[in-house]
């Protein structure tokens, strides 16, 4: 291992142990995000738009985990390099993670789940264990009389080797090195235990659900073709599109929906008091605006909660109040119109996901589910704030980045069967998939084989139009390649369109096809 190595090694792993101690001490003090969060929440903030769609088609919902990993590894990259500037220039390091260390904590100060003594705390720490975890190496390695010589010493230098030192020299700095590596993993699994420990007492704090008022029924006979998404989506496999790049953990008991605006009668209501409401419990089918055609951000589940139009006509909304503003606790925004509430559509507080308790994914302890919306504009999660307001007022958090301030959900249909990688045998074969038009409801499916007829799929059963229904066609399948393509009819009669369109600004469109061989 050269000097140049041994030094980069130093400042890289001292940084690993300031990220490390970033995590732990938010997890220890209380329910904060970690420094590394933070700046990757105000990265999002910043960046969001320019991003959105790249970091989606690159890794789809790991686009968080992508984010967090560059955010570590670019910063354990940077501590290499201060560990080789540190050879000439000493102060390199403590200022580099200094700074560091203002950018940290300014980002967890100002983070709307974050406090600024944690922020303090945190940021003093993880600077001052990164300061000497790097001194304790770089001494190490200081200590290490390597044959081979510096490129960066200066002509004329003695360069010779201490053959008894060099193994002795190199085994500490080994030593040093794999324990705080060991020492940092450690603190990193441990705030996370930690804070998944938290997670679990609050869920256990909101474990008992009401009998719903009224309960839709979900058919007891869906289609089961093999391979078909199913008409209600498991929990573990609904999508999880949000800017929240660390899951807020909410107390269910200090939480508060606050009714702001313009209402007769402001208030605030308790989660035991929410649950104490009436409620309603309906299948209903959402989707991400930047679901591509053909694509996988977009799901059904059994929600309960209660009708946002109870909670409006509680706080008595003005006659000219023509926009909801839904608040996150991560002051995350989304507005859609008044009269979307009080149409007779579906469109809850909810706090119930296929019967149980709201996962803090899909934003415990409350959610606004709106039917016939796309999620940017209406689906806020961990809800505490309901503003009413005006059209004109104010814009959600993605209008000012480009995308439209209305988001009604679009006539969509997909093929889940067969796959592309599926490689049938002439003969029969099941073509299948899932369409929708949540509110609307789908009137028809169809689908054509290359240049065939338009041929109608039987539909399987629905609980409402709110929700997606399944399709299935026998088809008598030849050798060879072939293109199958599939479009929807809505309830009101319009066929989606063959128009092809990106996500932005409000929804993609065209036809979902997909080349199939048969043998």
């Amino acid at each position: 291992m050269t000097n140049r190595l041994q030094r980069f090694t130093a400042g890289a792993l001292a940084a690993a142990a300031a990220l490390a101690t970033g995590e732990i001490v938010p997890s220890a003090l209380g329910t904060d995000p970690s420094l590394v969060t933070a700046v990757g929440s105000e990265f999002i903030d910043r960046y969001a738009a320019a991003l959105k769609d790249l970091a989606i088609a690159l890794f789809g919902t790991n686009d968080k985990t992508a984010l967090i990993v560059g955010v570590i590894v670019t910063s354990i990259g940077l501590g290499g390099l201060l560990g080789v500037w540190a050879r000439r220039r000493r102060g390199v390091v403590p200022i580099g993670f200094g700074l560091f260390g203002v950018a940290g904590g300014v980002a967890l100060a100002t983070d709307p789940q974050g406090s600024p003594g944690v922020a303090i705390v945190s940021a003093i720490a993880a600077v001052a264990v990164g300061v000497g975890a790097h001194r304790l190496l770089a001494g190490r390695a200081a200590a290490v009389a390597d044959p081979t010589p510096d490129t960066d010493t200066a002509p004329g230098t003695d360069t010779a080797p201490d053959t008894d030192a060099a193994p002795t020299g190199r085994r500490a700095f080994l030593v040093s090195a794999g324990a705080l590596v060991v020492l940092s993993a450690g603190a990193t699994t441990l705030a996370r235990a930690i804070r998944t420990s938290r997670a679990a007492d609050l869920v256990r704090l909101a474990s008992g659900l009401p009998v719903p008022d009224r309960s839709t029924p979900v058919p007891g006979s869906v289609l089961d073709t093999p391979g078909i998404s199913p008409y209600i989506t498991p929990v573990d496999d609904f999508y999880r599109i949000d800017t929240a790049l660390s899951t807020p953990r909410v107390d269910p008991s200090t939480w508060r929906l606050a009714i702001t605006g313009m209402v007769d009668r402001p208030e605030e209501i308790s989660y035991d008091e929410l649950l104490s409401m009436p409620s309603v419990e309906v299948p209903v089918t959402i989707q991400c605006v930047s679901n591509e055609v053909g694509g996988r951000l977009v799901g059904t589940a059994v929600w309960q909660g209660v009708p946002l139009s109870t909670i409006l006509d509680r706080a008595g909304v003005h006659a000219d109040a023509t926009q909801i503003v839904g608040r996150s606790v991560d002051d995350w925004t989304a507005g859609l119109p008044t009269e979307v509430a009080l149409d007779g559509r579906t469109a809850i507080v909810a706090y119930a996901m296929n019967g149980e308790v709201l996962p803090f994914d899909h934003g415990f302890p409350a959610r606004l589910v709106v039917a016939g919306l796309y999620g940017y504009v209406s689906a806020t999660k961990w809800l505490r704030e309901l503003e009413l307001t005006t059209w004109e007022a104010f814009d959600g958090y993605w209008v000012p980045r480009g995308w439209s301030k209305e988001g009604p959900i679009k006539t969509a249909s997909r093929i889940d069967v067969p796959r592309a990688d599926d490689r049938p045998v002439a003969g029969p074969v099941a073509i299948a998939g899932v369409a929708w038009n949540p509110s609307t409801g789908i009137a028809q499916v169809e689908v054509q084989v290359d240049d065939g007829p338009w041929t109608a799929a039987t539909l399987g059963p629905v609980a409402s139009s709110d929700t997606w229904v399944q399709w299935h066609l026998d088809w008598d399948a030849t050798p060879g390649t072939h293109e199958i393509r599939v479009r929807a009819t809505d309830a009101d009669g319009e066929t989606q369109t063959d128009e092809i369109s990106e996500p932005a600004p409000d929804g993609a469109t065209g036809w979902h096809t997909r080349q199939v061989r048969v043998s």
